[in-house]
């Protein structure tokens, strides 16, 4: 696994964009332009592909340090730092139906069984 497939996982996992990884390199004093950070991202054989080194890869897991922790004169609070799971909406009773029970609804309880007459027995 190379260090470009290391930054593109972490990219996804962590869901940054272009341009907050500039700003996560900001924070340990690494200047890289969007452009040279989009050839990283780039298939191998893509002509503008740029093979991301050691001194990248170090910065930016530094200063993803610095990002969610903070630094050591100025910590952060943990709980505030990290991304926050999306949560499902909670289903009350006065809200919309479900599909299902809208279906059920639909269904004309009148109506009785068919019976086929062509039924075979077996």
């Amino acid at each position: 696994m190379t260090n470009n497939d290391i930054l593109k996982k972490l990219r996804v996992a962590l869901k940054l964009r272009n341009d907050e990884i500039v700003d996560i390199l900001e924070l340990v004093d690494f200047k890289i332009t969007k452009s040279e950070l989009g050839a990283l991202f780039r298939k191998e054989d893509h002509p503008n592909y740029t093979e991301c080194g050691d001194q990248i890869l170090r910065n930016f897991l530094n200063g993803m340090v610095i990002h969610y922790r903070g630094t050591k004169e100025n910590p952060k609070d943990p709980e505030n730092s990290l991304p926050k799971p999306a949560k499902s909406k909670p289903s009350s009773t006065g809200s919309r139906p479900s599909f299902k029970e809208s279906q059920q609804k639909r269904v004309d309880q009148d109506i009785s069984p068919v019976k086929y007459k062509n039924k075979k027995k077996s």
